[in-house]
C-alpha cells in the first residue's frame, strides 16, 4: 500500500490542476447558460452582469433550440462538413499512401512535399485558397473558366466542328464567398490540409505490413485490387479508425476557415454560431456551447466504440 501511496500523492497536484483547468470553464459556461446575461441591454441593465438574480432556467436552451433560426442549420452544416472532410481525407490518404509506398527516384522529396500542407496555419490556408485558387475573378478558378470559354469561342469558328462548339453555353465561375457553396470551399481547403495527416499515418502503418502474405498472394495469382482489399485494407483498419476519430474531434471546432471564406453567410457551424451569440447574448452562447459539448461527446462515444472494436479485433 505504501508503494502506491507515494506515486498517487506526487500525481495529485497535476490531476487537481487538470480538473480545475477543465471544470472551472465548464462550470461557468453551465451557470451562464441558465441566467440572463446580455452584454448590451439598456432596457435591463441588471442583465449585463452575471448574477443568480437573473436566473432564467431552461429559457436559453428553449431560445436556442426553438427560436434561434440558425441552430439546426449549424448542427446540420457541422455534421456535413465534418463527415465530408473525413471521407475525402481517408479515401485520398489511402490512395496516396499506396502510391508512394514503393521505391522510386525522389521518394524522400515527394514525401516531404506531401506532408508539408499539414503544417500551414488554418487561417493562412483559408486565405490562400479563397484568394489565389477559388476566387472567381483573380484566382485559378476564374482563370481556368475564362480559358475554357475562350477556347470554346475560338473553336466555334472552326470548320466542320464549329457548329458543335457554338452550342456550348458560356460557363460562369462559381463564387465561394458568402454563399451556400462556401461550405464546399471549406471542405476542399480543410481536406487539402488534413490529407497529409492521413497519408502519414497510413504510410507509417503500411511499413509493418506482412510482406510474406503479399508474396504468397502474388504467387497464387491474386490481383493488385484483391491484395489491397484482403490484405492492406484490413491491416489499416486501426489507423483508419484513429484518423477518423482525431479528425472528427478537430473538425467539429472549425472556425477560421468559415470566418475567412463566408463570415457565416450561408455557411455556419456550431462554433461560429457560438461566436455570433457571444458578441452580445452570453446566455444563449453558453447554452449553445453546452449543446455543442453534448453533440461532440455523442460523436466521440460513437467513434470510440468503432476504434475500440477495431483494436479488439
Amino acid at each position: 500500500m505504501g508503494n502506491r501511496t507515494l506515486p498517487r500523492l506526487l500525481q495529485t497536484p497535476a490531476v487537481l490542476l487538470l480538473l480545475a483547468w477543465m471544470l472551472v470553464p465548464l462550470s461557468m459556461t453551465l451557470f451562464f447558460s441558465f441566467i440572463r446575461y446580455v452584454l448590451n441591454n439598456l432596457r435591463k441593465p441588471e442583465w449585463t452582469t452575471p448574477s443568480i438574480d437573473n436566473w432564467r432556467g431552461w429559457g436559453n436552451y428553449e431560445y436556442v433550440l426553438y427560436k434561434a433560426k440558425d441552430f439546426w442549420f449549424a448542427v446540420e452544416n457541422s455534421l456535413i462538413i465534418v463527415g465530408s472532410i473525413i471521407v475525402f481525407t481517408v479515401v485520398l490518404g489511402l490512395a496516396i499512401a499506396v502510391l508512394i509506398n514503393r521505391t522510386f527516384p525522389g521518394r524522400g522529396i515527394v514525401r516531404v512535399l506531401l506532408i508539408s500542407p499539414f503544417f500551414i496555419m488554418p487561417a493562412v490556408n483559408a486565405v490562400l485558397w479563397i484568394n489565389m485558387i477559388l476566387d472567381p475573378v483573380l484566382g485559378l478558378n476564374g482563370l481556368a473558366i475564362g480559358g475554357i470559354n475562350n477556347m470554346v469561342a475560338s473553336l466555334a469558328n472552326a470548320p466542320l466542328v464549329g457548329w458543335f462548339f457554338a452550342l456550348w453555353p458560356v460557363i460562369e465561375p462559381i463564387s465561394f464567398r458568402g454563399t451556400e457553396t462556401s461550405a464546399i470551399a471549406v471542405i476542399i481547403m480543410v481536406t487539402w490540409q488534413w490529407t497529409p495527416f492521413a497519408v502519414l499515418i497510413f504510410m507509417t502503418s503500411m511499413q509493418s505490413e506482412d510482406q510474406q502474405q503479399k508474396e504468397a498472394a502474388i504467387l497464387d495469382g491474386a490481383s493488385t485490387w484483391s491484395q489491397f482489399c484482403n490484405l492492406t485494407l484490413p491491416h489499416l483498419a486501426r489507423p483508419i479508425a484513429i484518423v477518423v476519430m482525431i479528425q472528427a474531434i478537430f473538425h467539429l471546432s472549425l472556425y477560421a476557415e468559415i470566418e475567412i471564406v463566408s463570415r457565416g453567410n450561408g455557411n455556419k457551424n456550431l462554433p461560429y454560431l457560438i461566436g455570433e451569440f457571444a458578441s452580445n447574448n452570453i446566455g444563449a452562447a453558453s447554452a449553445t456551447g453546452i449543446l455543442a459539448v453534448i453533440l461532440a461527446n455523442i460523436v466521440a462515444i460513437f467513434l470510440l466504440r468503432i476504434v475500440g472494436k477495431n483494436l479488439m479485433d
